[in-house]
């Protein structure tokens, strides 16, 4: 890794600032890295360039992780409401202290009686609005303190149940204690903890054997660019072809369009006032209040996002993010 990162010349980091510029990259996490590490080593190769990601794997998973440049990392929020798939293994009759195969097992019990139907048939009671307790070992926050720096002391904090939404869980396949699964779902859902209710549900415990997350929102598995996919595309000068603008990354957010003496005022931050802009995407939208907007020019270029007014026809649209050059 160290040898490649010495390759990058003086000429391909220059390439990097001119082509890459700001947006998205489709990344596939390995197993064993945080989070954290990737953008690390992302750092190696795209230096002086500011990088973030948005939406953390666990090291022991693999998968889509959105990785965000320039200033992609001024949208990270506005990307965590995409929906994600996953790829799981469930081991049913072992419970462990962080809910997958990393930790420590704290109950087994037989399987034995177990049948295929009853096993589907608990699954398929988790489709659906459902709550979840965070787990110990999780970045959740009680008090401005991280769950998983309690569990390290060997703390168990009380918390709250929390609202998820499991759009779709299939069973792929049972091979004895092992159960395949496909699950999407929205922000907020531990796919782990998942698993271990399904084996309470079933009375005979549960864990996550292995994960692999692969859909984020419009960024699939099959597209996904390994470490080493993303070093040879920028030696060869073909990175740009896989960085996902911000418009496109913000697709989902309804927009704004604004005459260019008013475009030149958002460029620096200043509202834009009731009557300047007109809908970009067909029509008025109902229940917009308090709502990010993006904020285009005639020309369709991104300039801004921006948060319609609370209330009141005469008030205006503020400014969140510039996203574009003055």
């Amino acid at each position: 890794m160290a040898s490649g990162h010495a390759a990058i010349s003086v000429e391909t980091r220059g390439a990097v600032d001119s082509v890459l510029g700001d947006g998205i990259l489709n990344v596939r996490k390995e197993v064993g890295w945080t989070s954290h590490d990737v953008v690390a080593k992302l750092r190696g190769l795209f230096r002086g360039q500011k990088i973030g990601h948005a939406g953390t794997l666990d090291p022991a998973a693999t998968g889509v992780l959105p990785v965000l440049l320039g200033r992609g990392t001024r949208i990270a929020e506005y990307l965590l409401d995409w929906d994600k798939a996953y790829d799981a293994v469930l081991r049913l009759g072992k419970t462990t202290d962080t809910q997958d195969a990393t930790g420590v097992v704290l109950a087994t019990r037989s399987t034995e009686g177990l049948t295929e139907e009853a096993i589907r048939s608990a699954i398929v009671q988790f489709q659906g609005r459902g709550t979840q307790l965070p787990p110990m070992y999780s970045a959740v926050k009680v008090g401005g303190v991280p769950l998983y720096k309690a569990a390290r002391a060997g703390r168990t904090v009380e918390r709250e149940r929390r609202e998820v939404m499991v759009y779709e869980i299939a069973v792929l396949g049972i091979a004895g204690c092992d159960v395949s699964l496909h699950v999407r779902c929205a922000k907020g859902t531990y796919v782990r903890t998942l698993c271990a209710d399904i084996g309470d549900a079933l009375g005979v415990g549960g864990h996550l054997l292995s994960l692999e997350r692969s859909r984020v929102g419009p960024l699939t598995i099959q597209r996904a660019l390994t470490i080493e996919d993303i070093r040879s595309k920028l030696l060869l000068g073909r990175l740009a072809e896989d960085l996902i603008s911000l418009d496109q990354a913000l697709e989902h957010v309804p927009a704004l369009a604004v005459d260019e003496a008013t475009a030149a005022r958002v460029l620096h931050g200043v509202p834009v006032p009731s009557g300047a802009a007109t809908w970009a995407t067909g029509g008025r939208v109902e229940g917009m209040a308090g709502q990010p907007v993006r904020v285009k020019d005639r020309a369709g270029r991104l300039l801004a996002l921006g948060r319609m007014p609370a209330g009141g026809a005469e008030q205006a649209v503020a400014i969140l993010k510039v996203l574009a050059d003055a």
